[in-house]
């Protein structure tokens, strides 16, 4: 797969993506594969190209609960360029597929040289600022039918399919609410027409009724991330 399958990468200038190339290390991301944990340094930074990895902050007693999620739109493992040297969150592939990775201390050096990387790595970052933003504005304010179809319709976002393998329980750690009330949400949207379930496959069968069941939050995080970055383009 080209690396430009990710959209970051993408939009790096020609030049720049042809002295990265050579640095690109093609990944299999399975299934719950933790790129990172929290406290540690990052060595690498991950491209998702087919995959989807959840960011998520873990608690003392073990239980967690996603603050965000990148796919092919942007990059995992961005804190290494604020200086700060670690995260406070773990980053866990949450979809299987493939990526790319680069060394830190690679993309450090190229973020430090300003230009256009720098921009458009400033931008990703504003954009996952706002991403994080609107689900803690989500958790707070919107029911779990809500939050349920708005964390599909990002997934969706992300994948070249209309299916997740996803259990109703993941989804529960995901949002952080219970598994039973995930599960009438499910049965819900399965009655309605919006989705079909079965063996912790989801496909979704009717995107413009969850987005019109869902909450404004996927609709002003899409458009934030449309103001910010590039839109997909033919590779």
């Amino acid at each position: 797969m080209d690396p430009r399958a990710n959209l970051l990468i993408a939009a790096l200038p020609e030049l720049i993506f042809q002295q990265w190339r050579p640095h690109l290390e093609a990944v299999e991301m399975p299934l719950d594969r933790v790129l990172y944990e929290p406290g540690c340094a990052v060595s690498h930074v991950y491209f998702p190209t087919t995959s989807i990895v959840s960011l998520l902050y873990v608690l003392d007693n073990g239980h967690s609960t996603e603050i965000a999620i990148a796919g092919n739109e942007g990059i995992v493992g961005i804190s290494c360029l604020m200086g700060g040297g670690s995260t406070n969150h773990q980053a866990v592939v949450l979809s299987a597929g493939r990526g790319y990775r680069l060394r830190a201390d690679f993309i450090v050096d190229a973020f430090e040289q300003g230009g256009p990387v720098m921009h458009l790595l400033l931008r990703y970052n504003q954009a996952l600022i706002t991403q994080m933003a609107q689900r803690a504005v989500c958790n707070r304010h919107h029911t779990v039918d809500q939050q349920l179809c708005r964390w599909l319709l990002g997934c969706l976002d992300r994948l070249e399919t209309n299916e997740l393998v996803m259990t109703h329980e993941r989804i529960s750690n995901m949002l952080g609410v219970r598994r039973e009330g995930v599960t009438e949400t499910a049965i819900a949207l399965q009655r309605d027409g919006l989705i079909n379930y079965a063996r912790g496959h989801i496909c979704v069968v009717d995107r413009p009724a969850l987005e019109r069941r869902s909450c404004e939050c996927h609709a002003v995080v899409k458009k934030e991330y449309g103001r910010l970055l590039p839109a997909r383009t033919a590779t």
